[in-house]
């Protein structure tokens, strides 16, 4: 018998709207990634062979689009964490303004050199001093260790800053340490940040919903389920636990103000619209900014990117006001 909860679509061909800048259409066109070929779960060398790969080619292209930001760069231990303290220019000593910055990279990879770039990129987008977490990684170390260097990093930056001017953030897996960073500190009695950037989260690892099936094949930049990596990151923890996928915290108990960014090819849209809900059911301030046809990787330049700046430096520079 068949199953009457599934829904069967006819193969289609979808066009660029036709409302889209060159630019983007050109990225909608030309611009497929495919995910690699998962390893199994126990071949460790496999695994760190796949993530240097991954590695090598996000220093490239990261290190490509930072190069000409003018910016500080100093590395620091933060309680044995390791942090890449960005400082843009123009940026003065007494500004008390911070950006704690968690980059993505499928929870396994974007340390090292592409962190240190993307730190350069954010401070640029944000206008502001940002503190980079270049977090420890499997396969060598699974879940608690990069969500412990997280928190480690939030305890010293509160050493130096006022809870009311520091902004957590991060893309896709960055999404995931910024909530569960603020999940953890908050129930070992941190403060609370002033608010949480979360764009494109990958906040939800059992990935329960809806635009994982509907959208797989139409997002051209997350072209295949990461449950492999989020397998290896877990370590044989339960992939709902709230520190793992922070979809599923108690949020009745504080979070701050947040913005959250998907688009309508975005693999991860439900992640993105099922936590703000989450965040209104608990009367938690959350902006939900939705992009037509952006994959996971957004619009990276055009209007629609210039756009979707605009959206986060209005919302940071207001709570930081």
């Amino acid at each position: 018998m068949p199953d009457e909860t599934m829904l069967e679509v006819p193969a289609r061909s979808i066009p660029a709207p036709s409302h889209l800048s060159a630019e983007a259409r050109a990225q909608l066109a030309h611009w497929t990634l495919s995910n690699p070929p998962w390893p199994v779960q126990d071949d460790i060398q496999g695994w760190r062979d796949l993530i240097a790969g991954m590695n090598a080619m996000g220093e490239a292209g990261l290190g490509m689009m930072s190069q000409h930001i003018a910016a500080e760069v100093e590395e620091i231990d933060a309680d044995g964490a390791r942090v890449f303290v960005v400082t843009p220019a123009g940026i003065t000593a007494d500004d008390d303004r911070v950006y704690l910055d968690f980059h993505g990279g499928a929870m396994l990879w974007g340390d090292g050199e592409s962190c240190r770039a993307m730190g350069k990129i954010t401070a640029a987008m944000m206008g502001a001093r940002v503190w980079a977490v270049d977090y420890r990684t499997p396969p060598d170390h699974p879940y608690p260790a990069p969500l412990d260097d997280c928190v480690a990093a939030y305890r010293a930056l509160l050493r130096q800053y006022s809870p009311d001017r520091i902004i957590f953030g991060g893309a896709s897996a960055g999404g995931n340490f910024s909530a569960a960073t603020i999940l953890r500190a908050r129930d070992e009695g941190l403060p609370l940040p002033a608010a949480c950037v979360l764009m494109t989260p990958e906040i939800d690892l059992t990935e329960c919903g809806d635009s994982f099936r509907t959208l797989l094949g139409i997002d051209t930049a997350l072209t295949s389920s990461l449950m492999p990596a989020n397998l290896l990151y877990a370590g044989g923890h339960d992939l709902a636990d709230p520190y793992v996928s922070p979809l599923f915290g108690d949020f009745t108990k504080g979070f701050p103000p947040t913005l959250l960014q998907s688009g309508t090819r975005d693999l991860f849209l439900s992640n993105t619209v099922l936590m703000h809900r989450a965040l209104r059911r608990a009367d938690i301030e959350a902006e939900l900014h939705i992009f037509d046809a952006a994959t996971h990787v957004m619009f990276m330049s055009g209007p629609e990117a210039a756009d979707r700046t605009r959206e986060v430096r209005c919302f940071v520079d207001r709570h930081w006001r």
